[in-house]
């Protein structure tokens, strides 16, 4: 070997292999560095941690037969008893029927309503009018469960309600809304709508900003009209937003308001009115059945998630973003 090769060899720079940075490390940097954000989002993070991981260990007594006295350790291990009592429940059916249609309704008529509204106050050009309209539909969203059930009593009370009085006015005979079973379902789905439907909007309305404002405009140019950029330009765009607010539809199937349910109900209506949450606070709550009715709340949990997952891998196959 040559004295120039060996020179050179010498003269060139040592690499040496530097220690990666551990994720603790990472982890400090990040928290030094953002220890005001942090502290923000601390409060937030306790309550979470409280009220939703923390209980999650209560979930254990679906699978014993839970007795305050000898507490939650001590308690008999019964396994799968709790399930096999609901599916073989004779009440069962009912409930899953009664449970999954008023979802149903609300999945085909209340999840369109805020997108149809979204794209309707969109196309409202005077900013003094679309907040107008905004604010109004709003505000129900503020108005608690009973006082909706009394306003629904009001307008639609087989005696003293205004419909009715307006009905035999006009010489028609009285309706008996709120004890047909065959209107209760359309009285929770109008319910819903009323209330929820604009503060739903809330969500499009901010994604529909998003859509950059020359896209309409060489649409005009090419002579599309309002609707054509609603359909072509505004839907498309907003797609994503709505997949994802389907998937968290899908998870809640089998959950429906306690409130509004339990506050419409009534005796005539019980076949209709009677699903998972009403039964759980009556049989878990009022009869003590602790262990059972977390048992039902369980099987709710698992088929939410199912269907959660379920939606979003379909989502994916088909070209879209999923919710994760």
């Amino acid at each position: 070997m040559s004295t120039i090769e060996t020179s050179k060899k010498r003269s060139s720079p040592v690499q040496v292999a530097l220690p990666s940075r551990s994720r603790g490390q990472k982890l400090r940097q990040a928290l030094v560095r953002d220890k005001y954000l942090f502290m923000l989002g601390l409060p937030g993070l306790l309550i979470m941690a409280m009220f939703k991981y923390l209980p999650m260990w209560g979930v254990l007594i679906a699978f014993k037969q839970y007795s305050p006295i000898l507490g939650f350790s001590m308690s008999e291990w019964v396994g799968f008893d709790h399930f096999h009592r609901l599916f073989t429940n004779p009440d069962f059916p009912l409930l899953l029927r009664n449970t999954l249609a008023i979802n149903l309704m609300g999945l085909v008529f209340f999840f369109p309503v805020p997108i149809i509204l979204s794209l309707m106050l969109n196309e409202v050009r005077k900013e003094a009018y679309k907040r107008t309209i905004q604010s109004i539909v709003y505000l129900p969203h503020f108005l608690s469960w009973v006082i909706i059930a009394g306003l629904t009593f009001s307008f639609f009370a087989t005696g003293e309600g205004l419909v009715n009085k307006i009905l035999l006015e006009t010489g028609l005979s009285r309706v008996e809304w709120l004890t047909t079973p065959n209107l209760f379902w359309v009285f929770l789905t109008g319910q819903s709508i009323w209330k929820e439907a604009g503060w739903g909007t809330i969500i499009f309305l901010a994604a529909i900003s998003g859509v950059d404002s020359q896209q309409y405009e060489a649409a005009r140019m090419d002579g599309a009209g309002r609707l054509r950029q609603m359909w072509h330009i505004t839907l498309p765009a907003i797609r994503n937003v709505i997949v994802i607010l389907l998937i968290l539809q899908l998870g809640g199937m089998m959950d429906v308001g306690f409130e509004q349910v339990y506050l419409l109900k009534n005796s005539l209506v019980s076949s209709v009115a009677e699903v998972f949450d009403t039964y759980v606070y009556r049989v878990g709550l009022l009869q003590g059945e602790f262990s059972y009715t977390t048992a039902v709340g369980l099987f709710k949990s698992i088929i939410g998630l199912i269907l959660v997952l379920g939606a979003n891998k379909l989502a994916k196959r088909y070209g879209g973003n999923g919710f994760f």
